[in-house]
């Protein structure tokens, strides 16, 4: 079976501390109650969750939706965002299987970024190890007001914003990220792959699309 890796890289600086923190929990757990609802979702979608303070790391492996529990996350420390897009790289490289001329692999993966700030490590490390994997649809949302839309613009060109990084903005992200994976999974089972914002769901009015 081809799985349909997805990867929520979550920022877990001390900026994030408090509602925004507690925001992101309810998100995850929404967004895996909702995909466990959906028959396409079931049957392709795979989770990994990477957070990124001081140092980034993988606190869920790729994991398929029955068993994936949702990982306790603290905020503090700074934001290795850098350090987050070369794990990713790396956990990608190790976790998504490559198709061949006998196998097809697992679809390209699809990456959720979510940060409040500006990275405080160097992103071009992160950005060349990034230049070596392929994936399909890169959101890179940006909350609240001191969130850096620039630098994430280097990192993918699909990025949206959250005027507010708090509980309402927050869950509204997680839940339009849930619909997405869903019409992801959706469009795989027919042999499609997601590659643009566009054909993703219309982000509800709490996001907005940076041009």
């Amino acid at each position: 079976m081809r799985r349909l890796p997805v990867y929520l890289l979550v920022d877990t600086s001390g900026s994030m501390h408090g509602e925004a923190i507690e925001a992101v929990r309810n998100g995850l757990q929404v967004l895996v109650s909702a995909l466990r609802q959906d028959p396409y979702a079931l049957e392709t979608a795979y989770l990994s969750v990477i957070t990124f303070s001081s140092n980034a790391q993988q606190v869920t492996p790729l994991t398929e939706l029955m068993n994936f529990q949702v990982p306790h996350i603290e905020a503090n420390g700074t934001t290795a965002m850098g350090e987050a897009l070369s794990l990713l790289a790396d956990c990608i490289n190790r976790e998504v299987v490559k198709g061949s001329a006998e196998v097809k692999g697992d679809w390209k993966p699809v990456v959720f970024l979510l940060s409040d700030g500006s990275p405080t490590d160097s992103l071009s490390k992160g950005l060349n190890a990034m230049k070596g994997v392929k994936t399909g649809t890169f959101v890179a949302c940006a909350a609240g007001s001191s969130a850096d839309t620039a630098t994430l613009k280097q990192i993918t060109e699909t990025v949206v914003s959250l005027d507010t990084a708090d509980a309402t903005s927050i869950k509204a992200f997680f839940k339009w990220v849930s619909a997405s994976i869903s019409v992801s999974s959706q469009k795989v089972e027919n042999g499609k792959e997601v590659s643009g914002l566009d054909e993703l769901p219309p982000p509800p009015p709490e996001i907005n699309v940076v041009m």
